[in-house]
């Protein structure tokens, strides 16, 4: 599903908006939807709508999002929060401020949410491994536009996390998120998984 030979991060001289069309450009789609929501980003972000949420929680009504989703390669673990305001189990991240790079934010929001610095998966790099486009349930509902990111991390490396945005943390194995009820989860998380199994396992299904 993904190659270990993977783009550059976009130029410096380019424009945010050409960065950002690189960025998402590295993202190779794992469905149907994935290849909707990457569609759909591409128009959001030549169209010339504001990128950056500027006042919480919904201005502008559509924003970009990192998620990143932390696995220990070695015992197959991955990291999931459960995140008090959306009330579902989903991996940490963050808005990405204005002038700032994705990777950045998976950077600092890692260092400000767990206490720990980001260490980029050698399956993808510092590059995004999946896109979602989702309306969030509850006040103030917009749409996020999460580029996730895949780190490579002990699972028991993370031994403190934001308490004020999340209530706990669990470690999972893939096969174990996978019999987690969707309904309790981030909708796409299933989706994601899917397709971490399929570039762990050299393009099996």
């Amino acid at each position: 599903m993904t190659s270990t030979t993977r783009p550059h991060l976009a130029s410096d001289s380019a424009s945010p908006r050409a960065r950002l069309l690189e960025t998402i450009g590295a993202i190779e789609p794992w469905d149907a939807l994935e290849r909707d929501h990457l569609d759909t980003t591409r128009q959001w972000i030549t169209g010339g709508a504001p990128l950056h949420r500027v006042r919480k929680p919904d201005v502008p009504p559509t924003h970009l999002v990192s998620y990143f989703v932390v696995l220990d390669h070695e015992r197959g673990l991955l990291l999931l929060v459960a995140h008090r305001k959306a009330g579902l189990w989903l991996p940490p991240g963050g808005h990405v401020e204005p002038g700032e790079h994705p990777w950045a934010a998976v950077v600092r929001e890692c260092r400000e949410e767990l206490g720990v610095e980001a260490v980029a998966s050698p399956l993808t790099g510092p590059h995004p491994f999946f896109l979602t486009v989702t309306r969030t349930r509850g006040e103030g509902r917009h749409t996020d536009v999460s580029l996730w990111y895949l780190l490579d991390l002990d699972a028991d490396a993370v031994t403190d996390y934001d308490e004020g945005e999340f209530a706990a943390i669990r470690r999972l194995t893939a096969e174990e998120v996978l019999d987690e009820p969707a309904e309790s989860l981030d909708p796409h998380l299933h989706r994601f998984t899917r397709k971490l199994i399929h570039a762990r396992t050299g393009g099996r299904r």
